[in-house]
């Protein structure tokens, strides 16, 4: 265990030390305000305070830390060796930045509270971030900290036997639509067929009618594809399915459809399965409550995990809604426009309130590739070297690789070619030893 000495123990305080040291080092934390019990521990120990109290590892703390709500806090990002870093110290600190408020900046996702420019859908994009204007968002940076500060703590602590974790992935699965064509209703497909008639699509006019009369596959039902794969792989792939009504933006199955109900049963004896969120419900607690419903009656369990359809955020509330109806995991933090760490890091954490100044039981687990992301690269092989690039970051601070994939991902669509091929890239990456 490690004993951290601080004059005054605050909520922000326990959730940076307990996320870089328990989750991410995976050592057990201590706090004390008694400077008797600090010195008598003999074990890993740091100051986290104005000025240190002898010759122990002292950090020279931020008053972001001990500070409520939102201010005008100055961030100024500088190089740390390989990597950025901000919130400086001075020269009796054993490091030059304070890691901690660093990271309670970026997992509490401090500047998407700040006033900021939103996309056409009402969502934080990468380039309002500050982890994109200084160039390293492709990094884990709370991570590659953390694993700075162990190197100092084994060079001070030589006989301390430091846990290892291992490298994993977790391969997720979006489903806005299980079928193309199939389950859709009448007046869905007679409306679709006008539309390709006028948009002269008349391949897919045909592809649609071959599908309807079982005399050919649609196009987006690939699941079988998918459970083979899960099949001869170690880890659980998560599947997200949509449940919401039709709508201007959620263009689903009808969740009543006996078809649809019986293939997310199917999928979840072998995957674990969550509620993709509709995009009316991110705002309407009421309706979310009623697509959670949906989604228990279907997998007879309590639903545990979601995604939220365009992968919009409106902090806090999004995130107050699932704390609310009992939602434990979320899978929603991440860039629809770029590849990288949106929280700054590849280890699951937990949802911060800014407003309430307490950690919730949710926990945020961020993706960093998105199949889409991926399709600015023109070439398969740009493709497979700007995903390689994300594994090996994770890679190197032994963290949790995560993608998303949609399930007409794997269809034959052209814009999809090769992207089989970069999904088993994933696996084998999580497959090694």
């Amino acid at each position: 265990m490690i004993l951290i000495y601080t004059h005054n123990i605050t909520p922000r305080i326990k959730y940076a030390f307990k996320h870089i040291f328990t989750r991410v080092l995976q050592i057990p934390v201590s706090f004390t305000t008694t400077v008797e019990d600090f010195i008598s521990h003999h074990s890993l120990k740091i100051s986290y305070t104005k000025q240190p109290l002898g010759n122990e590892l002292f950090i020279k703390s931020n008053d972001l830390m001990f500070e409520q709500g939102l201010s005008d806090v100055e961030v100024q990002v500088h190089d740390w060796e390989e990597t950025k870093c901000f919130f400086t110290t001075n020269e009796k600190s054993c490091i030059p930045y304070d890691l901690f408020a660093a990271t309670f900046y970026m997992l509490s996702r401090y500047e998407e509270y700040l006033p900021h420019v939103k996309d056409e859908y009402g969502r934080f994009t990468a380039g309002e971030s500050l982890a994109y204007a200084h160039g390293f968002l492709h990094q884990p940076v709370v991570d590659i900290w953390a694993y700075k500060f162990k190197k100092i703590l084994e060079k001070q602590f030589p006989d301390f036997i430091f846990p290892t974790r291992t490298f994993s992935v977790k391969p997720i699965i979006d489903v806005p639509s299980a079928y193309s064509f199939k389950a859709k209703g009448m007046m869905r497909t007679v409306g679709g067929t006008l539309k390709d008639i006028l948009g002269l699509k008349f391949h897919r006019i045909y592809t649609r009618y071959m599908v309807l009369l079982g005399l050919k596959h649609d196009p987006d039902d690939t699941f079988k594809y998918i459970i083979n794969r899960q099949k001869h792989y170690k880890t659980k792939f998560q599947f997200f399915f949509l449940l919401g009504d039709y709508s201007t933006y959620d263009k689903g199955v009808n969740p009543q459809k006996k078809e649809f109900i019986s293939l997310i049963k199917q999928v979840a004896d072998y995957c674990n399965v969550g509620l993709k969120a509709s995009f009316f419900a991110l705002d309407n607690i009421a309706l979310l409550r009623k697509e959670k419903k949906r989604m228990e009656s279907i997998v007879n369990t309590s639903l545990v995990a979601s995604r939220q359809s365009f992968s919009k955020l409106n902090l806090p509330m999004s995130y107050r809604n699932l704390v609310e109806l009992e939602i434990l995991e979320d899978y929603t933090m991440g860039y629809v426009n770029q590849l990288g760490f949106r929280a700054g890091t590849c280890t699951p954490f937990f949802f911060y309130d800014l407003d309430f100044e307490i950690q919730t039981p949710l926990k945020i687990t961020g993706y960093h590739v998105l199949d889409y992301t991926l399709l600015k690269h023109n070439s398969l092989l740009d493709k497979k070297e700007a995903l390689q690039r994300v594994i090996n970051q994770v890679k190197d601070v032994n963290g949790e690789f995560v993608s998303v994939f949609h399930n007409y991902t794997f269809s034959d669509i052209e814009r999809w070619n090769g992207f089989k091929e970069l999904f088993n890239m994933i696996l084998d990456a999580g497959n090694e030893d």
